[in-house]
């Protein structure tokens, strides 16, 4: 049985997670959410909250697999951390050229550390490919609907933040 571990902030999760997410669940028994937890960035979410709103965005969106998921924090290396859950597998979700350059550079520093843990590069489907976590929270910092972008649960957490 493969377990997957797919590393991020999800500040907050939005649908781009969850598109790689669901791909993820198409290659391994169990995917490992892993919230990366770093003292020096002030997540709009506590670590808490990410957890919950992850919890809740499964059981709205993929409640027939939400038992094959579980959530996590992590606070050291990737690889460190995945080895730490049982995991060989470290999930990246790609949107662009860009995202490419970047996980590639990660993936070999990876590789060197963690020669035993693959890196599996997951490409965002068309709709979900512009979203990021970041530009979510500034548009809905402004007022903006992002509905569009999130599961529901993070569209109200995401209002209740702006009251």
């Amino acid at each position: 049985m493969t377990t997957a571990f797919y590393p991020g902030s999800f500040d907050p999760i939005t649908n781009g997670h969850l598109d790689v997410l669901v791909q993820a669940l198409n290659v391994a028994a169990k995917v490992i959410v892993a919230i990366g937890v770093h003292p020096g960035k002030a997540p709009l979410f506590s670590f808490d909250e990410r957890a919950d709103l992850i919890r809740a965005a499964l059981e709205e969106t993929l409640p027939e697999r939400a038992a094959d998921i579980s959530v996590v924090s992590f606070d050291n290396l990737v690889v460190d951390a995945a080895r730490e859950h049982g995991a060989r597998l470290l999930v990246r979700g790609l949107r662009d050229g860009t995202d490419l350059d970047y996980e590639m550079q990660m993936a070999g520093m990876n590789r060197q550390m963690a020669p035993d843990i693959q890196t599996l590069f997951l490409p965002a489907g068309t709709a979900s490919r512009p979203i990021t976590a970041t530009l979510v929270r500034q548009i809905a910092a402004m007022g903006g609907d992002v509905s569009a972008f999130v599961p529901g649960a993070v569209h109200q957490a995401l209002q209740a933040k702006r009251k």
